[in-house]
């Protein structure tokens, strides 16, 4: 399967997840997912979901188990869509000696030969970043069975994010974005993780450079950073404002007046809304927008969306 390809499956890897039969587990009072770049970003779609049901959910992203995590002992679920990435396998391992329970999914690799309470099997082939369905489906299942989540809602998430591929790439959005490096900006914590994602798939999809913020903090800061170089900025960046309808009332306003004040010194884009009720749903539509953005801009870029050559000569590198 080629790589747009898998980036469209996501519909059938939701429904994939939807099936499987997780492990019985016992309850957990807190939960830390490991996980790095396509894998790691589950972890933090489901501290979303995990923060709305009221429970903690961590997320690590490096080579060391948080010292808290020594004392709380939380769940670890560590989350490796190879079952080789370094810093997870890394933090995997100092889990298990320090008598944490540790629970992996991965398509196969290192992580399935540790001494784990349960492994998750998902279909491997995939680039990791393309296949976020298998990696958060089986997350909520496995949140689920530790009693931190109810229904995580993946048949809504499977309906809306067929919604956006039905419709195809906005090519307006595309349009604004073309030749433009964009501040992708959040409006709520549920919208937080969406923008980094967005952030991160025109990095490896389109090979652009991105970042992302998130209001209020933003408005505390960064709106002022592009008056000084405002000739570069007016013409080279662009901001995406991602929204939702739970979106604090006052962070509305907050988007109205920030694009009137900065609008002399950087471009804006239509809003971006998210679709459906449940906050899966709300996070994986948005998710899947980017997708279809992202693969757009690389075709207009004429580069490979599946290549990451960089990546894999610092992995290289780093094996000496």
């Amino acid at each position: 399967m080629d790589f747009v390809a898998q980036t469209l499956s996501l519909p059938d890897q939701l429904r994939w997840a939807a099936a499987i039969d997780v492990p019985p587990l016992g309850p957990a009072s807190a939960v830390l997912v490991a996980g790095m770049g396509g894998s790691g970003i589950s972890g933090d779609f489901a501290a979303v979901l995990a923060e709305a049901e009221g429970r903690r959910l961590h997320v690590t992203k490096g080579y060391r188990l948080p010292r808290w995590a020594l004392e709380e002992k939380p769940l670890l679920v560590a989350v490796s869509y190879s079952g080789n990435t370094e810093e997870t396998l890394t933090v995997a391992r100092e889990a298990l000696d320090a008598g944490l329970v540790v629970v992996g999914i991965s398509s196969g690799g290192e992580l399935a030969q540790l001494p784990l309470a349960a492994h998750i099997t998902v279909p491997g082939g995939n680039q990791p970043r393309a296949s976020l369905g298998y990696l958060l489906g089986p997350l909520t299942g496995v949140l689920a069975a530790a009693g931190v989540l109810s229904d995580p809602g993946l048949e809504e998430a499977t309906a809306v994010v067929e919604a956006v591929h039905d419709r195809g790439a906005p090519m307006a959005l595309v349009e604004a974005m073309l030749g433009r490096i964009p501040i992708v900006w959040a409006g709520s914590p549920l919208t937080a993780p969406v923008a980094q994602r967005w952030k991160t798939q025109i990095n490896e999809n389109a090979k652009a450079p991105a970042w992302w913020s998130a209001l209020p903090e933003a408005d505390h800061n960064e709106i002022v950073g592009w008056q000084t170089l405002s000739g570069l900025t007016s013409e080279h960046l662009v901001v995406v404002p991602l929204r939702d309808t739970a979106d604090h009332p006052r962070v509305g306003l907050r988007f109205e007046h920030s694009r009137h004040l900065t609008a002399p010194f950087v471009a804006w884009t239509e809003e971006v809304w998210t679709e459906g009720n449940g906050n899966l749903a709300r996070l994986l539509g948005l998710a899947a927008v980017a997708d279809l953005v992202t693969l757009e801009l690389a075709g207009r870029y004429e580069v490979d969306p599946e290549a990451v050559a960089l990546i894999e000569d610092l992995k290289a590198l780093l094996k000496g």
